[in-house]
């Protein structure tokens, strides 16, 4: 699955036999991302796409050095279920 990242509308998108998928992100503070909403077309859902625009957010993070909120609850749920994320939470 090909996500790509487009840091001027500050989303990561997927589309897989002509359905979308996105999850966007805002830049509250320096440093700091809060990814905000995640959105999979009704096709797609059950196919791991909102995990895989999840990963490669949170891949974009850690490489970046940022420190994470996670404002959209699928993200937050995909990090209680993926720990090694949590290293990552911004304490505020």
């Amino acid at each position: 699955m090909d996500v790509k990242h487009t840091a001027t509308e500050q989303a990561f998108t997927v589309s897989v036999d002509g359905h979308d998928g996105e999850l966007t992100y805002a830049r509250p503070a320096d440093g700091v991302v809060d990814f905000q909403h995640t959105w999979v077309d009704e096709a797609l859902r059950g196919r791991h796409v909102g995990d895989a625009l999840a990963e490669a957010a949170l891949e974009f993070a850690k490489k970046e050095g940022l420190r994470i909120r996670t404002s959209c609850s699928f993200v937050a749920a995909y990090v209680k279920r993926h720990p090694e994320w949590e290293q990552l939470r911004d304490a505020a």
